[in-house]
């Protein structure tokens, strides 16, 4: 994997219960202290770093000393209660030895399928990587029930890398990678060093269940690649185990299986906003905002003229220029109704017309494209 020509800047990283539990014998204390270490020396290197977190669920087990995953939903969130407060102990523990500040964020899917809610966890998760906190996300299994049956988090992982435009998603596991067969099976069978995300002959190789512990396989973890994909992201599922593979991968070489991305993280964005999202308003902008978009700046209040539609915050919205014409698309910051409170107003006024700033800008340069 090199990384000269596209570094890696953002890295999410899901560690699986296995690994965190050391199979379900006990909480792997030095294990974790030890991706602590490398996530440490990775910040060194100024390069931003989330952390998914399985175990919750396990580590209740452990607390509780059942030996066998429950079934019933409220067994399962009493282990998740139970355990969620162990985990966050130990992680704090593991970070502040190297300076590092931690912060829990439990998360459903619907917390990043819901529009609003979503925005409001990426906001959350870039302020926490801005102000150089390590963010330890979890599902919420202590109120969900669905995820709890059916989710797992691999997709979670790809979320947050969807959500937070992570350059890589490295899955740690305890397999070195993903195999052509299950190797517990077939000792023939090889380990794929590289292959394409979304590639359906993927999923057929990767078939299978999970561990006692966990409720993922390696199939979950191909379709978060897939998933990841979608914003840019290559994914590279590697062993837990292996000697610095955090710092490894983040340094660009080449450990367990990577799966590329076809799509580059801006065309991405470009194609989801472009063609995919139908717009809920318009901005009708002056000359001066048009031209400060095409020199690729962000979209201030100041430099709307009026606000049509009834849009949430998060909406995609088209950028109108003065002959009619639409000049940009992006997602806004502010709902219809705000929007037309703070259109005309320079950014420090937000807070007096409004009573809070959520963004100084109307809309983000990093969501918001050119329209040819």
């Amino acid at each position: 994997m090199n990384t000269s020509s596209n570094p890696v800047k953002r890295l999410v990283i899901k560690i699986g219960s296995a690994l965190i539990t050391d199979n379900g014998f006990e909480i792997a204390v030095d294990a974790i202290h030890d991706w602590a270490r490398q996530i440490a020396k990775v910040r060194q290197q100024e390069k931003q770093v989330l952390l998914v977190s399985s175990g919750a669920i396990a580590c209740g087990m452990q607390r509780l000393g059942w030996e066998k995953r429950p079934r019933e939903v409220r067994e399962l969130q009493a282990c998740a209660a139970i355990g969620q407060m162990g985990l966050a102990q130990i992680y704090q523990e593991a970070f502040v030895r190297h300076g590092l500040d931690t912060a829990q964020i439990l998360l459903t899917h619907d917390d990043l399928a819901d529009r609003k809610r979503y925005l409001n966890a990426r906001s959350t998760l870039n302020t926490l990587l801005s102000l150089g906190v390590i963010p330890i996300i979890n599902e919420n299994d202590t109120v969900v029930t669905d995820e709890i049956r059916f989710g797992d988090n691999d997709t979670l992982g790809a979320l947050v890398a969807n959500a937070t435009e992570a350059d890589v998603l490295l899955i740690l596991t305890d397999q070195p990678g993903l195999y052509s067969a299950d190797p517990r099976k077939h000792p023939d069978a090889e380990l794929i060093r590289e292959a394409v995300a979304g590639d359906a002959a993927l999923e057929a190789m990767a078939g299978g269940v999970g561990s006692a512990i966990g409720t993922g396989g390696m199939l979950t973890k191909v379709l978060a690649a897939k998933r990841a994909a979608r914003s840019g992201a290559h994914t590279v599922i590697a062993s837990g185990r292996e000697a610095d593979v955090i710092l490894r991968v983040a340094c660009g070489e080449s450990v367990g299986t990577r799966l590329i991305a076809k799509t580059e993280p801006l065309a991405a964005k470009k194609q989801w906003l472009a063609d995919h999202l139908q717009t809920a308003g318009q901005l009708y902008l002056d000359e001066g905002a048009c031209r400060a978009l095409k020199a690729g700046k962000s979209l201030l209040p100041i430099g709307v003229i009026s606000v049509i539609g009834d849009f949430e915050r998060g909406a995609a919205v088209a950028c109108i220029g003065a002959d009619g014409r639409e000049v940009a698309r992006g997602l806004a910051n502010y709902n219809g109704f705000e929007s037309r409170r703070i259109a005309r107003h320079p950014s420090q006024e937000i807070e007096s017309l409004l009573g809070y700033v959520a963004d100084s800008e109307m809309i983000h340069r990093d969501n918001l494209i050119l329209i040819d």
